[in-house]
């Protein structure tokens, strides 16, 4: 059976089935909706996957959560958001009205033991993260070897969405990585990357989209993308600090060493020309419309010389004017 995963920041499977809306001119038995829920006990429910409403409703009632399953079957029949109910625990207060029940378990700081994928994401991270989370780390590596990846991709690299996730109880490290995976798939900028174009395969289209990821701020996302593609166009190398970064697994670095450099490493793009072999995380949906759509600009360097302020230049003598202010700023601490 395929997992449906939730993604509380993002757009999400769903959990429940069609809430049905019910006749009849009662008026159910609800709490009020002002109580001081931070005096009221808490239990942890956890919804199975698949849950129509009347069960979730049902849940709710059984665990003292809400007055009358009717009144919070009513309240979701009227929210759209009740299709967006994530499976597996939530954390609720006892007591409350059922419209505070349901902005609770659309609460994602409530769900205990939440997955986040962050952007640019490595899969190193999400093998941690799924660990945390309490599955074996063997069963998590036989997962990433064995989930189903899409056409013209080898490795799940960049393809675990970036996103929060919970899972059902009972669901397997497969079924979980596979869903990281599907909910990629599922994403319509993603379907467009993953056809390529005329210039990069959908795998390449990917590692790049995974570069202006690491590399950028998102309002610079389509001029780094348009210095990759203007570099691989030259023949110049690529010169990626965050290459660098990803082959030694160090993250939030401004600083990169000459040492670093002379990595032997197929991903190290200062001694290697061309596309390093795959991703270098997963990439959000920005990243992935950079990539496609890169800015018109003939840049062939860029350098944040400060905190959002990053300059791009096709000129080689002002970015190594720019290179020095950047370095006179880093040992001033600007970039602590």
């Amino acid at each position: 059976m395929k997992v449906r995963l939730v993604v509380a920041l993002i757009s999400i499977a769903l959990v429940s089935a069609f809430f049905y809306a019910r006749s009849g001119p009662s008026v159910a038995p609800d709490f009020p909706t002002n109580v001081m829920i931070a005096d009221q006990s808490e239990v942890v429910i956890d919804i199975p996957n698949g849950s129509t409403g009347s069960e979730i409703a049902q849940l709710l009632f059984d665990n003292g959560v809400i007055k009358s399953s009717e009144a919070f079957f009513r309240v979701a029949v009227g929210d759209k958001r009740s299709e967006k109910i994530a499976p597996g625990n939530h954390r609720i207060s006892q007591n409350i009205s059922a419209q505070q029940a349901l902005e609770q378990l659309l609460d994602s700081d409530r769900i205990p033991n939440l997955i986040r994928i962050y952007e640019g994401g490595w899969k190193s991270e999400v093998v941690t993260a799924l660990i945390n989370y309490g599955f074996a780390k063997a069963e998590i590596n036989k997962a990433l070897t064995s989930v189903v990846l899409p056409k013209g991709f080898k490795d799940p690299e960049g393809l675990l969405f970036p996103a929060q996730y919970t899972f059902a109880k009972g669901t397997s490290a497969l079924q979980a990585v596979q869903a990281m995976v599907d909910r990629f798939s599922a994403e319509p900028i993603a379907q467009l990357l993953m056809s390529g174009d005329k210039d990069f395969t959908g795998a390449q289209l990917l590692t790049i989209a995974s570069i202006i990821q690491a590399e950028g701020g998102a309002s610079d996302f389509a001029k780094v993308s348009r210095v990759i593609r203007n570099r691989l166009e030259v023949g110049m190398p690529l010169q990626m600090d965050a290459t660098v970064h990803f082959i030694e697994k160090l993250r939030g670095q401004i600083f990169l060493s000459s040492k670093s450099t002379l990595i032997n490493s197929p991903y190290n793009t200062y001694k290697r020309y061309g596309l390093p072999p795959g991703p270098i995380g997963s990439p959000g949906v920005a990243a992935m419309t950079a990539a496609l759509e890169p800015a018109p600009g003939e840049w062939l360097y860029f350098v944040t010389v400060a905190p959002g302020d990053t300059r791009f230049t096709k000129s080689f003598d002002e970015f190594n004017t720019w290179k020095a202010l950047y370095v006179k700023n880093r040992k001033a601490g600007a970039f602590k």
